[in-house]
């Protein structure tokens, strides 16, 4: 019953399922296969009209956890860390494994996947999916670091790390097949490379390869992100967050 003290560890952020490691996010794998391991323990169970693992029931919550969960169909999962001071708005799903630090504003429509690392005073704007991952339990999660702002309906998945305080407008995907180009610093950044501190990253559009003529021919484009800047004075004042809604 080693998964037990696992998931309770994960739930009051004493262990988590990735760690910071020599400057890189290195994966928990012997805390992500206790969480497998609850799984395979689970057996069904019929709860508040939803049916899951009775070892993965959702959690619980009450005010001296210093959480606010707005009414409306949120579910947070058992294993998962959300700190003090931290807003979710509904609906808003954090699934096992995930750390959410302190002052973090989970907006609604959110997801939160599996194992997935957010950082403090992070704001996730409505719709925004952030991808999970148990197996390959060595497979790094998404990270997104203290002070970063993900805009509305931005999907980040494939064990993206967004470095601190960066910017992703909304609507940019990023994952390991998706390039993004620095256009301050004119590169492209390697697959897989964190996205830098304090980047602002938009949505862009790049050819298709030249190898396809007919594609070319009909002005067909992929889907890339651009890093168009980095923060300055004033775009840190455009996205002050109101401490009233807090």
């Amino acid at each position: 019953m080693n998964f037990i003290k696992n998931l309770n560890a994960l739930e009051n952020g004493s262990i988590r399922s990735a760690n910071f490691i020599d400057g890189k996010w290195i994966a928990n794998t012997e805390v992500k296969q206790l969480i497998l391991e609850a799984f395979k323990a689970g057996v069904l169970k019929e709860e508040n009209g939803f049916v899951d693992k009775d070892t993965l029931m959702p959690q619980k919550f009450s005010v001296d956890r210093g959480i606010r969960i707005v009414p409306g169909g949120t579910s947070v999962r058992r294993g998962s860390y959300v700190a003090k001071g931290v807003i979710i708005m509904p609906p808003s799903y954090i699934n096992v494994g995930a750390f959410i630090d302190e002052g973090t504003m989970v907006d609604s429509h959110v997801l939160v996947g599996s194992c997935a690392q957010i950082g403090k005073r992070v704001h996730l704007s409505t719709a925004v999916q952030i991808g999970g991952v148990l197996e390959p339990v060595g497979a790094s999660p998404v990270v997104i670091e203290d002070d970063c702002f993900i805009g509305a309906g931005a999907i980040i998945v494939e064990g993206i790390v967004v470095k601190k305080r960066a910017v992703i407008a909304p609507g940019v995907i990023l994952s390991k097949g998706i390039p993004v180009f620095d256009a301050v610093n004119e590169r492209v950044l390697e697959k897989g490379e964190p996205i830098p501190e304090n980047a602002v990253v938009v949505p862009g559009n790049r050819p298709i390869s030249k190898n396809l003529s007919w594609a070319n021919g009909q002005n067909i484009t992929l889907q890339c992100a651009v890093i168009i800047k980095y923060r300055d004075d004033k775009s840190d004042a455009a996205l002050t967050l109101e401490e009233s809604l807090r």
